[in-house]
This record gives C-alpha cells, sequence and structure tokens, in this order.
C-alpha cells in the first residue's frame, strides 16, 4: 500500500512474514484444509522463524515489537492459511493470562517456552451450556490442602489435544456468579485431564477444537492466576486483546479473498473482454476493497491503542469494533468472491470458498458479533453518562 501507519522497521518484518506466508505457508492451505490435520510443519516453520516472538516481549525471548506487528502478522498468513493464520491469534490468546495476570514465577516457568514456540497454550473459558453467559459455567475448582480439584468440562477449546498449557476457568464459589470464578494454569500432563473428542468443523479444518475433561484433575495451589475470584475479570481483559487477533485473521481472510477475486477477474473473459472491465464487477470489486480497508483502519487502530498502553473501557470499546467490522466484513467480502467466480467459486480448486467457510468462525468465536454490538453499545452509553454528569457538576 502506497501509505500505512506501519514503521520501516515494521514494513521490513511485514515483507519478511509475507514471503513466508506466499512461499511456505500458502503451498499447504489446500492439503491442510483438505486433511484436517494439524499443521505441525508449520508450528515448526513459525519456530525456526521466530514468529511466535512477535507475541511477547523482550523479557521472555519475544521480539519485543508490540501489538499492531503481531495483528500485521496474523493478518498476512490468514491470507493465504486461516488455520495457519489462528496458529499465531492462539499463542496470543493461550499466553494473555500470565502476561496479565501471572505472578512473576509463573511467568518465569512458561511465557519463554510459548515465546519460542516449544509449547502451544489453550484458553478454555466455553462450556456446552455456557458460551456467552460464563457465569453459568459448572466447572468447579476446589482447594485441597496444596491443591486444587478441578472438575467439570470445556468445549469449543482451540488448540485441544496439542497444546501444552491451558488456562481454565472454573467456579471457586459455585453460588456467587461472576464473582465466584477464578483462572487456572493445567498443564496437559496434570492427572485427570483428558481431551475427550475433537469437532469436525465448517472452516478452519487444520485446527484442532475440542472438548476437555477433569475428572477430580489435580493441580498446584501455585497454579492459580491472581486471586480466587478473579476469573471473570481476567477473562475479560484477556479477550478484550485477543478478540482483536480475530479480527487480523478476518482481515487477512477478507484481504486475501479480494486479491484472489481480482486476479481471477482479470484474466477470466466473458463477451470478448476480461470480466473486470464489467462495472458491475469492478463495483463489488471496488466495494470489497474499500471495506477491507476500513476494516484495517480499525483494527490497526486498536493495535496503535494497546502500543500507547490504553487501557479500560476505551481499549474494550475498541477491541469490540475491531472484531466486529472484520468479521462481518470477512464474511461478506468472501460471498462476493465467491460470486464473482460463479461456478468455480463453488468448488474447491479454487480457495474462495474456503475462505468463505474459515470467514464464518470470525462472526462466532472469543464473542459473537452480537456480543460485541451489546459491548459497544455498553461503552456507548457509559461514555453519555459520563458526559451528562460532567455537565451537571
Amino acid at each position: 500500500m502506497p501509505w500505512d501507519v506501519l514503521t520501516d522497521e515494521q514494513r521490513e518484518i511485514r515483507e519478511l512474514v509475507r514471503t513466508l506466508a506466499r512461499e511456505r505457508v500458502a503451498p499447504r492451505a489446500a492439503e491442510i484444509d483438505e486433511s484436517h490435520a494439524f499443521p505441525w510443519d508449520v508450528v515448526e516453520l513459525f519456530r525456526e522463524h521466530e514468529l511466535f516472538g512477535l507475541l511477547f516481549d523482550e523479557e521472555w525471548g519475544g521480539s519485543g515489537t508490540g501489538t499492531l506487528l503481531a495483528l500485521v502478522a496474523i493478518e498476512e498468513v490468514s491470507k493465504v492459511c486461516a488455520t495457519s493464520g489462528l496458529l499465531l491469534a492462539v499463542q496470543e490468546l493461550g499466553s494473555l493470562g500470565l502476561k496479565l495476570a501471572g505472578a512473576q514465577e509463573q511467568k518465569e516457568r512458561y511465557l519463554p517456552k510459548l515465546a519460542s514456540g516449544e509449547w502451544l497454550p489453550a484458553y478454555a473459558l466455553t462450556e456446552a451450556g455456557s458460551g456467552s453467559d460464563s457465569a453459568a459455567m459448572r466447572t468447579t475448582a476446589v482447594r485441597d490442602g496444596d491443591e486444587y480439584v478441578l472438575n467439570g468440562s470445556k468445549r469449543f477449546i482451540t488448540n485441544a489435544g496439542v497444546a501444552s498449557l491451558y488456562t481454565v476457568f472454573a467456579k471457586t464459589d459455585p453460588d456467587a456468579g461472576h464473582p465466584g470464578i477464578s483462572a487456572f494454569l493445567v498443564e496437559s500432563d496434570a492427572p485427570g485431564f483428558a481431551v475427550a473428542r475433537l469437532e469436525p468443523k465448517m472452516g478452519i479444518s487444520g485446527s484442532t477444537t475440542g472438548e476437555l475433561t477433569f475428572d477430580d484433575c489435580r493441580i498446584p495451589a501455585g497454579n492459580l492466576l491472581g486471586e480466587e475470584g478473579d476469573g471473570f475479570k481476567i477473562a475479560m481483559r484477556i479477550l478484550d486483546r485477543s478478540r482483536p487477533g480475530v479480527a487480523a485473521q478476518a482481515l487477512g481472510i477478507a484481504q486475501g479473498a479480494t486479491d484472489y477475486a481480482l486476479e481471477y477477474a482479470k484474466s477470466r473473459e466473458t463477451m470478448g473482454k476480461p470480466i473486470a472491465q464489467h462495472q458491475l464487477i469492478q463495483a463489488k470489486l471496488a466495494d470489497m476493497e474499500t471495506e477491507t480497508e476500513a476494516a484495517r483502519g480499525l483494527l490497526y487502530r486498536f493495535g496503535q491503542m494497546c502500543d500507547a498502553g490504553v487501557d479500560g473501557a476505551e481499549l474494550t470499546k475498541a477491541s469490540a469494533q475491531a472484531k466486529l467490522k472484520c468479521g462481518d466484513v470477512a464474511m461478506w467480502v468472501t460471498t462476493e468472491a465467491v460470486q464473482i467466480l460463479g461456478g468455480y467459486g463453488y468448488i474447491k480448486e479454487y480457495p474462495v470458498e474456503r475462505f468463505m467457510r474459515d470467514a464464518k468462525i470470525t462472526q462466532i468465536y472469543e464473542g459473537t458479533q452480537e456480543v460485541q454490538r451489546l459491548v459497544i453499545a455498553r461503552e456507548m452509553l457509559r461514555e453519555s453518562r459520563a458526559f451528562l454528569l460532567a455537565g451537571v457538576g
């Protein structure tokens, strides 16, 4: 692009990630989707080129290059393979509990392994009966001497079965609603922990999504994140910072679909000329590019805010806006891309049908689009009330 908000150093790193994605990840994308196999070779590629380190501070072995560049990296990889882009997004999601609420000893024990990619993490909040309503969770954690004993299950957990470390939320006070939720670090070899099943999915087929079970699962008391009762606050702070990772994935999908549709339209001829010269196709392409660029503006704004140290309600609203816009744009743009390709867009020989299937989940996980609208409206009302109270004062 002729102008962007990145520094020269950030542009250089973006080019490295873009080249790696195009040359090494793109040729694997269709096979990953078709096989439904977790792409360990891509994980190894990211380890080798220290891409996981883009998500971590130098203190823990990362690059310390900030949130904006991490989002750019997820976007670039997702342009060619949404499953591979998700590897980076979930490395952040599963690590944020430690970054935000971990004790120094916990950070020293785990963050270097996560920054190098030696360990993959997962975030375990959702249950079969409690998605957006986390207060309804039924998984419990009971203190027993120097240990906590966890019982229950989690559903729709990304990286299930491949993660070495899970951030798990459970009720330490079953009757207390949100204040009764606590957060724990559970290693994959903890006694009583198991992955019960993996889900077959519409899209992001190479990413594992599964059900976790805890049957008198014992973990050290020192694996509590923060204090008892802090879990819900930790979960919400995590989501404020992780939802833009999904937004970056969605943005990459949208841009990848737009780019492919453009190239196809330049080469496909009807009525004696490329369809890119037909005004109806041009209008679609123009709208696709404009909506994608608008979504990018919201996402990059969030990254800049995060890197500037903005926190609280302002960051919550910006996060929800980025996730809402990028997810909806991804779904709309990929649908248009399939339409531009016509019958070819509906068959697996061409990648736009995969883009369309992958896009749908970005409107669902880490908070549905409906929840994002509620969050944005809630923050608008708070801002309005604060303004009115200031005027009264």
